[in-house]
């Protein structure tokens, strides 16, 4: 597992652990709190580092769940390095892509379409996409949206403070995504790298909400005051970037065990003891 130190990647760690899997994973700056697992440090960008660290571990398959959004060497360049590893070591390939490969101008976008990006986080994900395709053909590459989970993930800490007043700022009604839970799809890459299916999937959640419709069902869940989150549109404020990004996850679904659930099904109140 490499990129296991993230948000993500410590869910991927946890559920094959407990799948049974010997599972190693890597970390770029912190070592994870997770104990009985062989953590290695790991900088992506360099090749001759990856290509050293597969070739001792051996695996079958190789999740790769590292990005930083404003480096290109990591984003870009270090997956490159991670399928050449990858073909080298003959082990199956499993890579975390994004949404923000489009542009947001279609109304939803399918694994055939064209990435056409507007950032240049979306430019690095799409050439990561390329270069691995390119090098190792048989792995599969999973584009996502928003990650959510039981309170720990970036989009619910935003909520949560612009609640509670320590951080000012609004929540877009104009920005659209398909947002996921962590659980989710972390078991959707799992089951993708036992399989045999390869290209391009998309693992995103199936209802499409604006931020601030994230944030009032996120509101709703953990009994928050949804009048303190205060609207604004992307549009007129910023950063650039896409706006409405519907990724069509139902090619994907069909072929999956793992139920990809929507917001509105995996975001909802919390019984009152």
């Amino acid at each position: 597992m490499i990129g296991g130190g993230g948000f993500l990647g410590r869910e991927i760690v946890r559920q094959g652990r407990s799948g049974g899997h010997n599972v190693r994973a890597t970390f770029h700056r912190h070592r994870p709190a997770v104990t009985d697992i062989d953590w290695q440090r790991l900088d992506i960008r360099r090749r001759a580092d990856v290509a050293a660290l597969v070739q001792a571990a051996r695996p079958d398959v190789i999740l790769n769940a590292a990005y930083q959004k404003a480096d290109w060497a990591t984003t870009a360049e270090g997956p490159a390095n991670v399928a050449l590893a990858a073909a080298a070591a003959s082990a199956r390939l499993v890579h975390v892509s994004s949404d923000a490969v489009f542009s947001g101008t279609a109304a939803r976008y399918h694994e055939t379409d064209v990435p056409d990006p507007t950032t240049p986080y979306g430019a690095a994900k799409a050439a990561a996409e390329t270069a691995i395709t390119a090098i190792t053909p048989a792995a599969a590459i999973a584009r996502t949206s928003l990650i959510i989970g039981d309170g720990d993930s970036p989009s619910e800490v935003q909520v949560h403070a612009l609640a509670a007043g320590t951080r000012t700022g609004v929540l877009y009604t104009d920005d659209v995504r398909c947002p996921v839970h962590v659980a989710d799809l972390a078991a959707a890459l799992l089951e993708l790298a036992g399989s045999s299916h390869s290209g391009i999937h998309h693992a995103a959640g199936r209802d499409a909400v604006s931020r601030y419709e994230l944030g009032l069902l996120i509101a709703a869940r953990d009994g928050l005051d949804p009048a303190s989150l205060q609207t604004g549109q992307r549009a007129e404020i910023g950063p650039p970037g896409p706006l409405a990004l519907r990724l069509d996850s139902t090619e994907t679904q069909s072929r999956l065990n793992t139920h990809l659930r929507g917001a509105r099904e995996f975001l909802v109140p919390r019984p009152v003891h």
